[in-house]
């Protein structure tokens, strides 16, 4: 399959169902809706606003690429960002504008695919570059790398969260869906890595490739995060159970296996600076 057909795969996947559209069961564009997926977001992933840090940008420049329907946008606009978001999925960009506008908060909205980034964002430097959950969903995440080397100035960080491949998270997909055939895993990972079932593309990476991935970048911080410890049949009807296993296990046990074997690695780098 060609690249331009993967990616609108990818596109329509995400506007059949932007992801977290199904965080609050109020009606979708109110203020009741987005104040409890802000919510509920925050509750399930509790890291978020801690790795963001969103009041630290309050007058600065800020690009988030893969806005969605803006949880974490509208935080950078709240503190103070002077914010550029982008997504590649129409209907996730048009949720996000219409929160912008419920709160009445500002940013620069760009639609397009991130491997071609300066073929329709003006190329201008930005303090934070940022992306959660995202850039391990296009088919070549290396040209999204290679396109926000652009838009750095030497100080600017990149804060990117990519899917973990030695955690939880892939190691329960197996069992439960592969029946423990691990020679499946990237297309079982591929298949159940979100809510919906069926994502085009999902790439998981270990410390090692994402170094590789993340060629040309000085890594400055590189650590796991968050494994999801509800009962999903109870999760969908907006109640928190934890599972057996979790349960039962000591606080400090559960936060070490979250370091250990979490679904998100939480990446700051910036371009290494040359030496000339």
């Amino acid at each position: 399959m060609g690249g331009d057909q993967l990616v609108a795969q990818v596109r329509d996947f995400w506007n059949r169902r932007p992801c977290n559209i199904r965080h609050s069961p109020r009606p979708v564009g109110t203020r009741e809706y987005f104040d409890e997926v802000e919510r509920r977001k925050y509750f399930v992933e509790p890291h978020i606003p801690g790795f963001a840090q969103f009041e630290r940008w309050r007058g600065k420049r800020v690009l988030e690429i893969g806005c969605g329907i803006g949880t974490d946008s509208i935080n950078f606009a709240r503190a103070g960002a002077d914010l550029t978001v982008v997504d590649l999925s129409e209907k996730s960009l048009e949720i996000c504008k219409k929160r912008f506008e419920v709160y009445g908060e500002r940013a620069r909205f760009y639609h397009g695919n991130a491997e071609e980034l300066s073929s329709f964002l003006p190329v201008e430097p930005y303090d934070l570059i940022y992306s959660f959950g995202v850039i391990h969903h296009t088919p070549e995440p290396s040209r999204v790398f290679e396109e926000i080397k652009k838009y750095c100035h030497p100080d600017t960080e990149i804060r990117v969260m990519l899917y973990s491949k030695w955690s939880w998270k892939v190691l329960w997909i197996v069992v439960k869906y592969g029946r423990g055939a691990f020679w499946r895993a990237s297309e079982l990972v591929r298949t159940y890595s979100e809510a919906q079932t069926g994502c085009p593309v999902t790439h998981y990476y270990s410390f090692r490739d994402i170094r590789r991935l993340m060629k040309g970048y000085e890594i400055l911080e590189m650590r796991k995060d968050h494994i999801f410890p509800y009962r999903i049949d109870r999760y969908l009807q907006y109640e928190y159970e934890w599972v057996w296993y979790f349960k039962w296990m000591p606080k400090p046990l559960f936060r070490f296996l979250e370091k250990t074997l979490g679904w998100h690695t939480l990446v700051v780098a910036r371009l290494i600076r040359s030496r000339f």
